[in-house]
């Protein structure tokens, strides 16, 4: 297990859907599998993610947040938290109250971590309101222990257009310099190979990791939101490890789901719904990741 004895209690604020797998119900089963408390707050609430033909919900602001902190608040709750996880929100208003709610528990508690996924977009288009980008660049990016943007999003934070792996880097180091501790970058695509994804990371003590690993190919969602959540939940190991561990049941998970989906869907291309995220069966990889195996340059 990731944590060991002291107890470990993270407060996520992010997406929920009643069917599926996407931002919170694909946080919290492996968290807890990882040795953590949970609870979670949602900034929107869908039947089911946005990749099915239809979805019904609400996006929720800044008011309805204020009255679940109040109630927090008022029964002495949020002292409890050792962690605080931040995936899609989508208004400005409840962005705008995350970012003053975050600075208030780190001022209250310096050993407070703040995990911030600034989920906005992927692969050159945002599905975010454009206001929220200003909240995460002057904002959220200065206050984060942990940032994970993938490679569009590292784009839009910085303004660096991300083509080589020097490109990354200069990212991570732009976003080191704005006030972030660690910052990991993924899904980065490179022109000169198309069979392989890269991660690279950084954080303010100097330290490198480079991770080269098989692209599956397949239309995955929550596929941020997991590994955020696993990068946090071995966050304790190191920035090396965490991110080896993290991405080795990343791949463990795809797989599985990639051979349930076309078993399901018997040849054709498979749906949305044949293609959640299989976290349940994959409950062993997420307590033992399958041992790190792509090639993967560390340096510190």
């Amino acid at each position: 297990m990731a944590a060991d004895s002291r107890q470990r209690h993270v407060l996520s604020i992010q997406s929920h859907v009643v069917h599926g797998r996407v931002g919170n119900t694909a946080a919290a089963f492996p968290l807890q599998l990882l040795g953590y408390e949970v609870d979670l707050i949602n900034s929107v609430q869908l039947s089911n993610h946005t990749g099915y033909p239809t979805f019904k919900g609400q996006v929720l602001e800044a008011a309805e947040l204020d009255v679940l902190l109040s109630g927090l608040r008022s029964n002495s709750l949020l002292s409890n938290y050792t962690h605080i996880l931040t995936g899609y929100i989508g208004s400005y208003s409840f962005l705008s109250k995350v970012y003053d709610f975050v600075r208030e528990m780190k001022g209250k508690n310096p050993n407070l971590i703040y995990v911030c996924d600034p989920v906005m977009g992927d692969n050159g288009q945002m599905y975010v309101p454009n206001d929220l980008l200003p909240v995460y660049r002057e904002r959220l990016v200065q206050i984060a222990d942990l940032l994970t943007p993938n490679c569009y999003e590292a784009e839009l934070l910085t303004g660096i257009s991300i083509k080589t792996e020097n490109d990354a880097q200069m990212a991570i180091e732009a976003l080191l310099k704005e006030g972030a501790k660690t910052v990991v970058i993924t899904s980065i695509e490179l022109n000169t190979d198309d069979n392989n994804l890269i991660l690279i990371a950084g954080n303010r003590e100097g330290e490198k990791v480079r991770l080269s690993y098989p692209k599956i190919r397949a239309q995955f969602t929550g596929t941020g939101d997991l590994f955020t959540a696993l990068l946090l939940g071995w966050n304790e190991h190191g920035l090396k490890v965490s991110c080896e561990k993290a991405l080795m049941t990343m791949q463990a998970v795809l797989k599985r789901t990639q051979e349930n989906a076309l078993r399901l869907s018997e040849g054709k291309v498979p749906s949305a719904e044949h293609i959640e995220l299989q976290l349940v069966r994959s409950k062993g990889d997420i307590e033992s990741p399958p041992p790190f195996h792509s090639s993967c340059n560390h340096v510190t």
